[in-house]
């Protein structure tokens, strides 16, 4: 229960390619594969703590090419490279035909499983704390941009007696059921006092999705039918996009019938703004003519107040010189008595 297929071996012809590319037959094949086997144990043993994420052989013409990509190519090159040479000798002592010996750095290690694993693996051997061990690769590969990460730890865990297994993730997305999701899988052994503990690793970066098809034989076209089918393609796209151009509208024949009808409609198009233009004249003089009203009876009410007022006053002066011309005749009268 719970085993899963090498991501691997599950991919093989689809997304992923052979690590070992060559042809044999009969009993060479089964030399040619022994001898492959020797060849990477002999370098993952002899350079473990170089980080070799990837050994791929080729063999072609008499001539065996192995590439080694590693995190820290520096370590199997060797100053001036004399380690790399020495591990090409024992290459040749191994392997038939000329070796060859070519060392890569891995692209992102970050995000590779299979270092991954190794360095999990390499902080258990110094006691490190296993769950923090997990946690903080599990943080370096997300940052570094991975899809997905699952990790398992399994064995006599911190030395316990009963052997156990520790999971952390999935963390992101990890479709194990995906062809065509690019999903590596890292294993390494941490070799401690009290036992093995394996560490195992499920990275996705991401699908690969297939090329477009090509076109079936005989209808492969030149590069200017197919700059010509572009441009085609281009012009049909730029006339949907653009809006049509407006025609103008046909018009239809003139008749003499046409014409009465049309002067008759002048006609009443004409009469009937007369009298809209008259109706609003009318309307503009009753309102001057409100307004004239309006202004008349405030000057009337103005000028009324004030007359009241001056006839009033006269009369009291008229009161007053009637008063004084009396009082003169009195003193005249007496002063015609006083003399006779």
């Amino acid at each position: 229960m719970g085993q899963k297929v090498n991501p691997y071996g599950f991919r093989l012809g689809i997304i992923r390619d052979t690590r070992s590319k060559w042809f044999a037959q009969g009993r060479d094949y089964r030399d040619q594969l022994v001898e492959d086997l020797t060849a990477r144990k002999t370098i993952l043993e002899r350079h473990h703590h170089a980080g070799i994420s990837d050994i791929l052989i080729e063999r072609a013409a008499g001539t065996t090419t192995v590439t080694i990509e590693s995190a820290k190519p520096g370590i199997i090159i060797g100053r001036g490279g004399s380690d790399v040479d020495r591990l090409r000798r024992d290459l040749d002592k191994i392997m038939s035909g000329r070796v060859r010996v070519n060392v890569e750095e891995t692209k992102n290690p970050e995000t590779n499983a299979q270092l991954i694993a190794e360095e999990i693996a390499s902080q258990i051997e110094r006691r490190a704390s296993i769950r923090r061990a997990m946690g903080q690769a599990i943080e370096r590969a997300v940052r570094a941009g991975v899809d997905g990460i699952r990790v398992a730890v399994s064995g006599r865990l911190m030395g316990a007696e009963i052997a156990r297994t520790e999971r952390v993730g999935p963390v992101g997305s990890v479709p194990l059921h995906t062809l065509r999701a690019d999903v590596y899988r890292g294993f390494s052994e941490a070799q401690t006092g009290y036992g093995h503990i394996g560490v195992q690793v499920f990275v996705c970066n991401g699908e690969i999705l297939p090329p477009p098809p090509s076109p079936p034989a005989g209808q492969v076209m030149d590069a200017a039918d197919e700059a010509e089918v572009e441009a085609e393609v281009e012009a049909v796209e730029g006339a949907d996009v653009q809006a049509p151009e407006e025609q103008p509208e046909e018009q239809p024949e003139e008749t003499p019938e046409a014409e009465i009808v049309a002067d008759i409609a002048a006609a009443a198009m004409g009469a009937d703004a007369a009298e809209g233009a008259a109706a609003e004249q009318a309307v503009e003089i009753d309102a001057l003519l409100a307004a004239d009203v309006e202004e008349s009876e405030a000057v009337s009410a103005s000028t009324e107040a004030p007359a009241e007022e001056s006839s009033e006053a006269p009369a009291e002066d008229a009161a007053g010189a009637v008063d004084e011309t009396d009082s003169a005749e009195e003193d005249a009268g007496d002063a015609d008595a006083q003399e006779e």
